[in-house]
C-alpha cells in the first residue's frame, strides 16, 4: 500500500525533468519488463516439483488405521460401540458395552468417531451379526462433543446409504438442560433416515437423576433383544476379564517414566504450542485472592498468565484446568490396599490391535496415576463393584457389592442409598468393607479417568489478551456418613498462590470456545442474568463493552441482573461494578440480595418488577439474553419470568409465550451458559 500511494508523487516530479529523462526512464522500464521476462521463462520450472512434493506426501504410510471395518474384521469383531464424550462417562458405558460383548458369544470394540472413518459404516453389514452402538452425550446447548463435531458435521452433510446397517444409540444428558439429549436423539433419529435398522429403541440417561442406573436398566434389555434378534444364547460367563496385564518395571531410565503429563511425555517440561486437551499449557497463576468479604464459603478470583503460549480466547469462552487428587487420599488408598505407590509400572492392553494401548499414559507410578490420571473422589459406578467383588473375603460384602450392580429394585435401591447419597467413594468404601482389599492394578484398571474441569472465563482478551480470569467457589461438604468431601478442582487451585521465592504455581489449562457470544452489532441491547458464580462471563462481556466504548463504537444499552445472599458478605465483584455503572458502561446494575430481608429476592423477581424496560429491550430494541449459572432452579424460574413477561406486556398465551422465546433462542438472542 505504501509503495501505490508513492508512486502518483515521484510522476509529479518526473514531470518536471527534462526530456532526455523520460527515455532513460523508458529504457529502466524496458529493461526491468524485459529482466522480468526472462526471469520468469528461466526460473518458472522450479516450481513445478511441488505438486510431486505434495504427491509423495500424501502417500506416505500412515501409522493409525482409520478403518474400523477393516480392524474389526481383522480382530474378529461384530460390534462397534461409538461415544461422544466430554467427560469421559461416554466412553466408560461404551467400553463396558465392548467388554459385555463376550457373555454373549460376541466380540466388541470400542471407538472414538475422531480416529475413524465413519463414511465406513455403510460397510458394517460385510460383517456377520454386527451392530454399531453409539453412546452419545450431549454437550452445552444440544451441542456435540468435541470428539464427535466431525461425525455430527458429516452426519448432516451425508448422503450415505445405510441399509443393512444395525444400530443403537445411549443418549447421555441431563433433563435440566433445554436441549435434554439433543445429540443421541439426532444420532438416532438420522441413522434411520439414511436406512439404518434401529434394533433396540433409544436409551435415555438422565444425569440430574441418575444415569448409572439409566443405563443398566437400558443395558439389561438390550442385550436380551439382541440375542433374539440374532439367534445366540448368552454364554452365562459372569467372571471378570481383565483387559490390561500388569508389567511391573525395575530397571526402567527415570525420565522414561510419565509424572503427569497427558499426551506427549515430557510435555510439561518442554511446552510447544499448539496447546489443547492433549497437550495442555502450564500457565503460571499471578493472583488468587477470595472475593467474599465474609460468610463460611470460600469465593476465589484467579488470573492465569497465558504470555507467549499463542492461547487465544474470545469472551463467553470456557478454560479447562487438568486437577490434580488430595495427596492425602492418595495415600490412604495406599495405605490401606498395602503397596509401595512409587512402583514402576505399566498396564499394557491385552488387544494388541487395539488403538489404547493403556488405559492412561505408561510407565508410570501408582502415585502419578492416582494422583493425576484416575478420578478416585467420585463414587465409583456399578461395574466397579462388581468387577472388585470377586477380591472380598466377607460373603456378605461380596453378595452386596454383586447386588448392587445388578438391576433388581433392591439392588439399585441398595446402590442409591449406600453409594450415591452417602457420597462414598472409592476410599469410603476401602474403609467400610474391610474385607475387601483388590490389587491396586486391578482398580487402576476400573477406576476412571480424572477429567478436565471447565470454568466460564471471566476476563476479556480485548481487555486482558495474556491472561485469564477464573471465578469459583470451592466445594466442601458433609456426607451422611460423616466424612469431608473436597471438590478436586477447586481445592487445589484454592491453594495455587503466585509465590515470590523463584517458584511459580502453574495451572495445565487450554481453551474450549463456545457459542456464548456477545451479539456481532454492538448497538444491539444486552441483558445478561448471572447470579453468584454465573457473573464470571459477564465480567468479559462488560471488559469488552467497556473496550469497544473507548475505540468509539456505539454501544447499546448493558443490563446486568446479579444476585447473591448477603450485600456485606458475598457481592462478588462489587467496587469494579459499581465502577462500570458510575462510568457508564454498564447501564443498569440490578442486584438481588436474597438473605438481607424476611423475604427471599432472586433475579427473576427483578426482572418482574423492571418488566416494561425488559419487554422494551427485547421485543422493540432487539436485545440479546444471556444466562450463565445454575440449571436446575435459576435459569429454569428466569425462563418462567419472561414468559410471564411475554403473556403480560405482549398479549400473548403461555403456549405463544413459550413459541417466542423459542425464536428467540434459534435466532442466537437467548444464550444460556449454565450448570447443575
Amino acid at each position: 500500500m505504501a509503495d501505490s500511494q508513492a508512486n502518483p508523487s515521484a510522476q509529479s516530479e518526473l514531470m518536471d525533468e527534462d526530456e532526455p529523462f523520460f527515455s532513460n526512464l523508458d529504457i529502466f522500464l524496458f529493461s526491468l519488463i524485459a529482466g522480468l521476462l526472462i526471469y520468469w521463462f528461466i526460473f518458472r520450472k522450479k516450481t513445478e516439483p511441488i505438486p510431486e512434493f505434495k504427491k509423495l506426501e500424501s502417500t506416505a504410510p500412515t501409522t493409525r488405521e482409520t478403518s474400523f471395518i477393516d480392524k474389526m474384521k481383522k480382530t474378529g469383531k461384530n460390534i462397534v460401540v461409538f461415544y461422544g464424550s466430554q467427560t469421559g462417562t461416554a466412553e466408560e458405558f461404551a467400553n463396558r458395552l465392548a467388554k459385555d460383548a463376550h457373555r454373549y458369544g460376541m466380540k466388541g470394540m470400542a471407538a472414538d468417531p475422531e480416529e475413524y472413518d465413519l463414511s465406513e459404516l455403510s460397510r458394517l453389514p460385510e460383517i456377520e451379526n454386527s451392530i454399531a452402538i453409539f453412546c452419545m452425550a450431549t454437550y452445552g446447548e444440544g451441542d456435540p462433543t468435541d470428539n464427535a463435531q466431525d461425525f455430527y458435521d458429516w452426519l448432516q452433510e451425508g448422503d450415505a446409504d445405510f441399509t443393512g446397517v444395525k444400530y443403537t444409540v445411549f443418549a447421555l444428558g441431563n433433563k435440566t438442560y433445554e436441549h435434554y439429549n439433543a445429540m443421541g436423539k439426532y444420532v438416532d433419529k438420522r441413522m434411520a433416515e439414511l436406512g439404518a435398522q434401529r434394533i433396540f429403541d433409544l436409551g435415555m440417561g438422565d444425569d440430574d437423576g441418575n444415569l448409572e442406573e439409566d443405563f443398566v436398566s437400558w443395558r439389561e434389555q438390550f442385550w436380551p433383544a439382541v440375542c433374539e434378534h440374532f439367534g445366540v444364547e448368552a454364554t452365562g460367563e459372569e467372571s471378570s476379564i481383565r483387559q490390561y496385564e500388569l508389567k511391573v518395571h525395575t530397571d526402567l531410565n527415570m525420565n522414561k517414566i510419565y509424572t503427569g503429563e497427558l499426551g506427549r511425555h515430557k510435555s510439561f517440561e518442554n511446552q510447544k504450542p499448539p496447546f489443547d486437551s492433549k497437550n495442555p499449557f502450564l500457565a503460571p497463576v499471578t493472583v488468587n485472592r477470595k472475593l467474599n468479604k465474609a460468610g463460611d464459603r470460600h469465593l476465589m478470583h484467579l488470573e492465569l498468565d497465558i504470555t507467549g503460549s499463542k492461547i487465544r480466547y474470545e469472551s463467553g469462552d470456557h478454560v479447562a484446568v487438568y486437577p490434580i487428587n488430595d495427596s492425602v487420599i492418595v495415600n490412604r488408598i495406599g495405605d490401606l490396599l498395602g503397596v509401595d505407590l512409587d512402583a514402576v509400572i505399566s498396564l499394557n492392553n491385552l488387544d494388541e490391535e487395539s488403538n489404547k494401548k493403556h488405559p492412561f499414559p505408561c510407565p508410570t507410578t501408582y502415585r502419578t496415576a492416582l494422583t493425576h490420571y484416575l478420578d478416585i473422589t467420585n463414587s465409583p459406578r456399578t461395574n466397579v463393584l462388581y468387577e472388585l467383588a470377586q477380591y472380598a473375603t466377607d460373603p456378605k460384602d461380596q453378595e452386596n457389592m454383586r447386588k448392587m450392580a445388578s438391576s433388581s429394585p433392591e439392588g439399585k435401591a441398595l446402590y442409591q442409598s449406600w453409594v450415591l447419597d452417602s457420597c462414598r467413594n472409592i476410599l469410603a468404601i476401602l474403609e467400610d468393607l474391610p474385607s475387601l482389599r483388590p490389587p491396586i492394578d486391578h482398580l487402576c484398571e476400573l477406576l476412571p479417568r480424572l477429567q478436565a474441569r471447565y470454568y466460564s472465563i471471566a476476563s476479556s482478551s480485548k481487555v486482558h489478551p495474556n491472561s485469564i480470569h477464573v471465578c469459583a467457589v470451592v466445594v466442601e461438604y458433609k456426607t451422611k456418613t460423616g466424612r469431608v468431601n473436597k471438590g478436586v478442582a477447586t481445592n487445589w487451585l484454592k491453594n495455587k498462590m503466585p509465590t515470590d521465592n523463584g517458584h511459580k504455581a502453574t495451572v495445565p489449562m487450554y481453551i474450549r470456545k463456545s457459542q456464548f457470544r456477545l451479539p456481532f452489532k454492538s448497538t444491539n441491547p444486552v441483558i445478561m442474568i448471572g447470579p453468584g458464580t454465573g457473573i464470571a462471563p459477564f465480567m468479559g462481556f462488560i471488559q469488552e463493552r467497556g473496550w469497544l466504548k473507548e475505540q468509539g463504537k456505539d454501544v447499546g444499552e448493558t443490563v446486568l441482573y446479579y444476585g447473591c445472599r448477603y450485600k456485606n458478605e458475598d457481592f462478588l465483584y462489587q467496587e469494579e461494578l459499581e465502577e462500570f455503572e458510575k462510568t457508564g458502561v454498564l447501564t443498569a446494575l440490578n442486584v438481588a440480595f436474597s438473605r438481607d430481608q424476611a423475604e427471599k429476592v432472586y433475579v427473576q423477581h427483578l426482572l418482574k418488577k423492571n418488566k416494561e424496560v425488559v419487554w422494551r429491550l427485547i421485543h422493540t430494541d432487539n436485545a440479546h439474553i444471556y444466562i450463565c449459572g445454575d440449571a436446575r432452579n435459576m435459569a429454569r424460574d428466569v425462563q418462567n419470568a419472561f414468559y410471564e413477561i411475554a403473556e403480560e406486556l405482549g398479549g400473548m398465551s403461555r403456549t405463544q409465550a413459550v413459541d417466542y422465546i423459542k425464536k428467540l433462542m434459534t435466532k442466537g438472542r437467548y444464550s444460556q451458559d449454565v450448570w447443575s
